[in-house]
């Protein structure tokens, strides 16, 4: 329950941010694509792989990042059949921002609860999505 608080608090904030830094639009689901989105490109499977999704749903935001000019397709110069994922200019602006938005929040929670207890509680809740992870093993 816990986790699913954090990360709607987390959500809510840098959306928010996001929209007052020029990116109105971009909405939850866009940051399953865009953040694992190298500014090189990557084939929609890889994608999938990265962000853990269903390659139709990654399809669909891709779909809906392209139309809100975030993305566009291109030939794969590996093999012209595939098409590579590109950010765009504003891609790659909301991906820089997203980052640094993220970065600031994180900065004040390591402030708000110290070095000692932040490297802590960082490896320990690293340690439970490790072990979640594994939960079938």
């Amino acid at each position: 329950m816990l986790v699913g608080q954090l990360g709607r608090a987390l959500q809510e904030e840098l959306f928010t941010r996001l929209a007052e830094q020029g990116h109105p639009q971009v909405r939850p689901r866009h940051g399953v694509v865009l953040a694992v989105l190298p500014a090189s490109g990557a084939r929609a499977t890889e994608l999938a792989q990265r962000s853990g999704q269903h390659k139709q749903i990654v399809g669909v935001i891709v779909d809906e990042l392209e139309r809100l000019g975030y993305v566009r397709r291109e030939a794969d110069p590996a093999d012209r059949r595939a098409k590579l994922i590109v950010p765009t200019e504003a891609g790659l602006d909301e991906i820089d921002k997203a980052r640094a938005i993220l970065a600031q929040i994180e900065r004040r929670h390591h402030r708000s609860l110290g070095d000692d207890a932040y490297r802590t509680f960082k490896a320990t809740f690293e340690h439970v999505t490790r072990s979640q992870r594994d939960w079938r093993q």
